[in-house]
């Protein structure tokens, strides 16, 4: 009997502090400006161009030569959700990516693409797959995918060369010598 009242009294008690946090936030909500009120600015691009060098690792071709389709397959379960591959599969929130590596951006007939994929031109481009895999956001700018990004490069790698293996031709591997005299020119549209 003393335990029931004991375990009642802490229920109680959870349930007042949690009643009163979302009245609190509900009567007290405050937004956040859309420009912060003090601005720190960062010596970015010296910084940045200087580490560059330092951090750069192995080209994409490189990895695209060591990449596992099967850790790729793994990989893609964070994109299933939204995702499929099969062949004629159907769409789900994003398109399906089978072929897509090569294909046009946006060429997946009846998916209702953004305004900023529908405008962009080009292919899906190893480069240009594993920049979007990075950061879709400020790859495509505009874009309506809700995708954190991919961070680990070998990861990235691994995935695309999976979605390479989705489709009745697969497109070549980049080599990574033809790849290390491109790698530059290639990823600066992706951050346009």
């Amino acid at each position: 009997m003393t335990i029931n009242k004991i375990l009642a009294g802490i229920l109680i008690s959870l349930l007042l502090v949690k009643g009163s946090a979302m009245l609190a936030e509900g009567r007290f909500h405050v937004e956040a400006p859309e420009t912060p009120a003090y601005a720190v600015a960062l010596p970015e691009a010296e910084t940045a161009d200087a580490a560059a060098p330092e951090e750069q690792g192995p080209s994409l071709a490189m990895l695209l030569a060591d990449a596992s389709v099967d850790k790729g397959q793994r990989a893609f379960a964070k994109c299933a959700a939204c995702h499929s591959y099969d062949k004629g599969g159907a769409n789900k929130i994003g398109p399906n990516l089978y072929a897509v590596v090569g294909a046009s951006i946006a060429h997946v007939d009846g998916f209702s693409y953004s305004d900023a994929l529908q405008n962009h031109e080009g292919d899906w481009t190893y480069e240009r797959l594993d920049a979007w895999l990075l950061d879709p956001k400020s790859t495509i700018p505009g874009n309506k995918m809700a995708f954190a990004g991919v961070r680990k490069e070998t990861e990235r790698a691994d995935l695309i060369a999976f979605l390479r293996m989705q489709a009745d031709n697969p497109e070549p591997l980049p080599s990574p010598e033809a790849a290390s005299a491109q790698d530059v020119p290639a990823e600066e549209p992706a951050q346009e």
